[in-house]
């Protein structure tokens, strides 16, 4: 597994984490577009398993496997609910064009599954979402480059459904965002408090990073049991 770095959108004057910059409008060009995309090449990660072969020829994770459970009860005591799951193979349907974009340089996405979750206070909304790949190289390009610009190379939140009666979170609103890869995936969580608010900044990176954790241990576990 490999550790995505610690990065925010951005910082206001009382520290608390900024909203993505808006989209571009047609008339601007300080945000190139989806075909400004680099060209990016990774070699295969030195710390592959031997049996990566092996493991590459398993389907991929499915998302019964990924988010086993709709009530989770963290090492800590925290308890979250999983109020949304979504999958699907047309990857680029929850995610930034940007990243779609650099997907398509190499051989594709297998499978997008992403769960929304809030804690026990119903304050938070922490999307979690694994991106499964047929390479380890591709898996690894997406990592670098959601790592150096997880605003531009991002997966989407989900907005809560109606029936878990959760507010939509405001557009704009600030967000955290974290990653982490396995052997063919990478694992995404964007957290946000419901309300949109900026602040405890702290309580909500924590809870980011801490149902990250939660599904990296189950990819992990599925995708190389042999680490466990």
């Amino acid at each position: 597994m490999t550790a995505g770095a610690v990065l925010y959108a951005g910082k206001d004057d009382d520290g608390t984490a900024a909203a993505p910059p808006p989209p571009a409008t047609s008339g601007s060009s300080a945000t190139p577009g989806p075909s400004a995309v680099p060209s990016v090449t990774a070699a295969l990660p030195s710390g592959a398993p031997s049996a990566l072969p092996s493991l590459l020829a398993r389907p991929v994770i499915r998302p019964e496997q990924a988010f086993p459970a709709k009530s989770v009860r963290l090492d800590d005591g925290s308890r979250y609910e999983r109020v949304d799951l979504a999958t699907t193979t047309d990857c680029s349907e929850g995610m930034s064009p940007e990243l779609a974009a650099l997907i398509r340089q190499g051989q594709g996405c297998e499978r997008l599954t992403a769960a929304l979750f809030t804690d026990a206070e119903r304050r938070s909304q922490v999307t979690v979402s694994v991106l499964s790949f047929r390479t380890v190289q591709d898996a690894s390009t997406v990592f670098a480059m959601a790592s150096m610009d997880p605003v531009t190379y991002q997966v989407v939140s989900l907005d809560p459904p109606p029936e878990a009666g959760l507010p939509t979170v405001p557009p704009g609103s600030a967000g955290v965002f974290r990653r982490l890869m396995t052997v063919r995936s990478v694992v995404f969580a964007n957290g946000q408090w419901g309300d949109g608010a900026q602040t405890e900044e702290a309580a909500i990176t924590a809870e980011t990073e801490d149902l990250l954790q939660y599904a990296d241990d189950n990819v992990v576990a599925y995708e190389d049991p042999s680490s466990v």
